[in-house]
């Protein structure tokens, strides 16, 4: 088996690294998911971070650890979500050219963000060829950027666990969110090692269930998602991230589209804040577990994203109402 090779000194070393260059985001006790839960409850909101998501901790690390000549040779990654858009914002930020492969069927709200922030985008048939492609650039000379099987990139997202413990040292479970892993290996990795009694839950939404369907195999599996939460749909995990599944967390929670939909709208009018369907499933999922949490547990959930448009969030809403309005 894969040992995880992701260290609390990485994770360390990675929030010096990248202080200054993105955003402390707050976290803080919410009175209202605490009464919906039933159990005091934090969120770390995430969704709040520059570029709209949590992968700008990564990109940062990553390119912070390159030299100056990888630099100039320009990067390339594959994504059709907020990866690409982070590797925009850093590459943008720091003067890099940046090549992001993207499948055709990405939404446009993430193509045009990723154009805007200087980015270069080339559309691919599916992920596969992206990936493909990806390589192909990487011989070339271009520094290939992995989405989430990179321990830097895995280490920069660790620094959110290290935040919410500093903010909320009391948190006993937390949960988060699982795309290709690397976001949950880093987070649970920091959690664990600073408090080894906490409890970390693994949350994804059937038709993105790339981490169920690895551990059930015991290897990685390539899926196409179907799933509203496209920033949870990565193709495959690795054998890297599966390792820090198996490692780290208690379970993977398995949560239906719908309600998710439902939370996502919940969390705006509640606590004013718009997370896209990838971070609101974690409220979905704490709400089935909670109950089966000891009264005094204090529960986390990182709220990892706010990209998405209003444009879908109608859409979701109107094809959820559709039937409803036809049995009446």
């Amino acid at each position: 088996m894969t040992a995880f090779d992701v260290t609390l000194s990485d994770i360390e070393a990675a929030r010096t690294r990248i202080a200054g260059k993105v955003r402390r985001t707050p976290a803080f006790a919410s009175p209202d998911v605490s009464a919906r839960l039933g159990r005091r409850t934090a969120l770390k909101l995430e969704a709040l971070q520059m570029a709209g998501s949590f992968k700008v901790r990564g990109v940062f690390n990553k390119v912070m650890t390159m030299t100056d000549a990888e630099r100039q040779r320009g990067l390339v990654t594959v994504s059709g979500g907020n990866h690409a858009i982070a590797v925009a914002n850093v590459a943008g930020t720091l003067g890099i050219d940046a090549l992001v492969l993207m499948p055709k069927v990405t939404p446009r709200f993430n193509v045009d963000l990723t154009l805007k922030l200087g980015a270069r985008v080339e559309l691919c048939d599916d992920a596969a060829e992206a990936f493909a492609k990806a390589e192909a650039y990487q011989s070339e000379g271009k520094v290939f950027v992995h989405p989430y099987d990179d321990p830097a990139i895995i280490s920069g997202h660790g620094t959110l666990g290290l935040e919410f413990l500093d903010d909320i040292p009391d948190l006993t479970h937390v949960f988060v969110s699982i795309g290709g892993g690397g976001f949950m290996a880093g987070v649970a990795a920091a959690l664990k090692a600073k408090r080894p009694a906490l409890t970390v839950y693994g949350v994804e939404t059937v038709g993105a269930q790339t981490m169920t369907e690895a551990l059930k195999a015991d290897k990685p599996v390539t899926i196409r998602a179907t799933s509203v939460a496209r920033t949870l749909g990565a193709p495959f995990a690795t054998p890297r991230t599966i390792a820090a599944a198996k490692s780290f967390l208690e379970q993977i929670v398995l949560v239906e589209d719908q309600p998710v939909i439902d939370d996502v709208s919940w969390i705006l009018q509640t606590e004013k804040v718009l997370c896209e369907p990838a971070a609101a499933c974690v409220l979905t999922a704490a709400e089935r577990i909670a109950p089966t949490l000891p009264q005094d547990a204090v529960v986390g959930l990182v709220l990892c994203g706010s990209n998405v448009s209003l444009q879908d969030l109608d859409a979701w809403r109107g094809e959820a109402a559709a039937p409803q309005a036809r049995t009446a």
